[in-house]
Formats: structure tokens, C-alpha cells, sequence
């Protein structure tokens, strides 16, 4: 059985669907999250986005500054509705 590298956790993604997605053209951040689902899970990328710039780091020779980061879109954290409801309910 061949060795499984989970890169990402949330969506199931292995360390060898990234390069090959990368291999393909995906060879941005921003795309490659969109052609894959990385960083798109519960977590948001908390636990797999420093992974996946290695990883794109190692294979396109940019740095991780160049690479930069994913577009955080809100909520980047889940909002409790009772935050959003009108009114003082004390």
C-alpha cells in the first residue's frame, strides 16, 4: 500500500494530489485552492495553508513571501446567531 501524506484534513486531500494539481497548471495559490478545495473545510486552512506553500514553494521556486496567503472571506470563524440578533435580551 503506498504511503498516504494527508495534507489536508477536511477535504481528504494527499501531499501527491497538490503536486499533481500543481503539475497541471495550478501553480497559484488562489487556483490551486479553487481546483482542489484546500483551505476550504471546516478548519479554513488553519491546519493545512503553511503545508500547501511548502509544498508550492518547493515546487514552483518561489519563496512563501511571494506566494502569499488565501483570500479570507467571512466569516472566518463561525458567528453565534444570538451575536446577530437586534435588541438588548439580557
Amino acid at each position: 500500500m503506498k504511503d498516504r501524506r494527508i495534507v489536508c484534513r477536511c477535504e481528504d486531500l494527499t501531499e501527491e494530489e497538490i503536486i499533481h494539481a500543481i503539475e497541471e497548471g495550478y501553480d497559484n495559490l488562489e487556483s490551486l485552492k479553487r481546483y482542489t478545495g484546500a483551505t476550504t473545510g471546516s478548519c479554513q486552512g488553519k491546519g493545512c495553508l503553511m503545508h500547501i506553500i511548502r509544498i508550492l514553494s518547493q515546487k514552483t521556486g518561489k519563496s512563501p513571501d511571494e506566494i502569499g496567503l488565501t483570500t479570507q472571506r467571512p466569516p472566518v470563524n463561525p458567528v453565534p446567531l444570538f451575536l446577530l440578533a437586534e435588541g438588548d435580551e439580557k
